[in-house]
């Protein structure tokens, strides 16, 4: 499987015209931060500047709002990507959108009513592209499949085969093309209840079988990874999950048409940056 090296150099390998969107989802886990120790936010800063994306879709940017977007502003800065961020009134969890040139925004919504944490919601233009592109950071309820297939319900409408959207994010949710993930069975109850099917015995995959029935493509599934966890992480295995893929990145069938490449980056430092493993996926220009 190819680590992030491999894949940055990839794209530095193309020649300017030939370049490709790159997009990268990252449940960052209170956003790098544990108290004042922010070495996690440090590694994963780094991991961002390695895989230089050109979309960045940020999940728990906690904190981001405090002192005039101080960190908002200073994550931009150190990643040369502009960020829109969608509060999340409740929670604290913000999410976010960062893009970088030539990639010019047009509009930006957030939803933080309809959903436990927040939806960002931006519409962007791209010179390779001949219709804006609608980008989604989603954060999904975590306590239960009820609520998320409320949420879902808000995002099923999104997917309009012809227009060019990208659906991204922590679902908490397993899919119908996954396993039963591994350990569910020996979670702790509280733990466990918060992916349990009707069955109350095995895993939900109701939010992720209404999202696809909606027209969104599971490009992890339609280009065969389906099987590749996101959670845990290395160094926090025996916490809250089982290990299972609850990150996702989903598209419009317009824009599933142009997919090339999808990862799980697993490396040292996305080991130990979070509890959830980064995805990026990799579109082709000539769309």
């Amino acid at each position: 499987m190819p680590n992030a090296s491999s894949t940055l150099m990839m794209k530095i390998g193309k020649r300017e015209d030939e370049m490709e969107l790159t997009v990268l989802t990252y449940n960052t886990l209170f956003g790098g931060r544990d108290g004042a120790d922010d070495r996690r936010a440090s590694a994963q800063i780094a991991l961002i500047e390695e895989l230089r994306p050109d979309v960045f879709l940020m999940q728990e940017a906690k904190g981001f709002d405090a002192a005039g977007g101080a960190l908002l502003h200073a994550l931009e800065t150190r990643i040369g990507m502009r960020g829109f961020l969608a509060l999340a009134p409740r929670t604290g969890q913000h999410t976010a959108i960062f893009i970088r040139e030539p990639l010019k925004p047009l509009s930006f919504e957030q939803d933080g009513v309809n959903f436990h944490h927040a939806l960002a919601i931006l519409e962007v233009t791209a010179p390779t592209f001949h219709a804006p592109i609608t980008l989604f950071s989603a954060h999904l309820c975590p306590n239960g499949p009820a609520v998320r297939r409320r949420e879902a319900a808000y995002l099923a409408v999104r997917a309009a085969p012809e227009s060019f959207a990208l659906l991204a994010g922590d679902f908490n949710s397993a899919s119908p093309h996954d396993p039963e993930p591994e350990g569910f069975a020996s979670l702790p109850a509280h733990h466990r209840a918060r992916y349990l099917g009707e069955d109350l015995q095995t895993a939900d995959r109701s939010v992720l079988v209404h999202l696809e029935a909606a027209g969104w493509v599971d490009l992890g599934h339609a280009l065969g990874k389906a099987g590749s966890p996101t959670v845990p992480t290395t160094d926090f295995a025996d916490t809250e999950f089982a290990t299972m893929r609850c990150d996702y990145v989903m598209t419009s069938q317009a824009l599933a048409r142009h997919a090339q490449s999808y990862e799980v980056i697993r490396t040292p430092l996305s080991d130990t940056a979070s509890d959830h493993y980064p995805v990026f996926v990799r579109f082709g220009r000539k769309l």
